[in-house]
């Protein structure tokens, strides 16, 4: 029988790039979309379900629960609004898709994630994963990716020349720091939830680079 995915972040440069592989594969026959609004994607297997994340359905049901929420801070508008977006709606998702009887979680948090890390950012993602492993899902996979590259809808100059500096350097960093494709990412998710395996895993930057290639 062929599984079942549920899909927040589909807008975005993993999300995105998950939803393709998702639905152009053939071990899903059902994706369901957790939009705030229609994406620009028509699909025979897809579902796009337009929901308020500060008020989602008690129970979601799928087989592969794959979150890639994420903000940045500046976008958000505070500390506060990122939290929100980082932290309490995926973990809204993952309570409302383990009461529906989801089996896995699959999040994108970062590179340098930690409960008790000084920056902000790493400790927010931090506190979600630490959180996610008390909700009790069977299987529960966390990757770390480093910079994201790929195709961003809206891109200002300084990130532009950041990424392109980052990419020409890349070769010459650690593995587990170096810039690393979205689509690779997607790719990682996937083989890992076709894994099967229980337990808690965390997968950084170079093994997804490996899982993803």
């Amino acid at each position: 029988m062929a599984r079942t995915g549920l899909v927040a972040g589909g807008s975005g440069l993993v999300g995105g790039e998950l939803l393709r592989e998702l639905l152009g594969g053939p071990s899903w026959g059902r994706v369901t979309a957790l939009v705030r609004r229609k994406l620009p994607l028509e699909d025979g297997k897809l579902e796009q379900l337009e929901v308020d994340f500060d008020r989602l359905p008690a129970s979601l049901a799928a087989d592969d629960v794959f979150c890639c929420l994420g903000t940045t801070i500046k976008t958000a508008g505070s500390q506060e609004a990122f939290a929100r977006v980082d932290k309490e709606y995926p973990l809204a998702m993952a309570r409302s898709a383990r009461a529906g009887g989801a089996r896995q979680f699959l999040i994108v948090t970062a590179h340098g994630a930690g409960a008790s890390s000084r920056i902000f950012y790493n400790r927010v993602k931090g506190q979600v994963e630490d959180a996610l492993r008390e909700l009790g899902f069977p299987s529960l996979h966390i990757f770390r990716p480093s910079m994201l590259l790929g195709e961003r809808a809206e891109r200002r100059a300084g990130e532009r020349f950041g990424i392109a500096a980052m990419t020409a350097v890349g070769p010459l960093l650690p593995r587990s720091v170096r810039p690393i494709q979205a689509r690779t990412v997607a790719r990682a998710m996937i083989a890992a939830a076709l894994r099967d395996e229980t337990g808690v895993h965390i997968h950084e930057s170079d093994r997804i680079a490996e899982d993803g290639a």
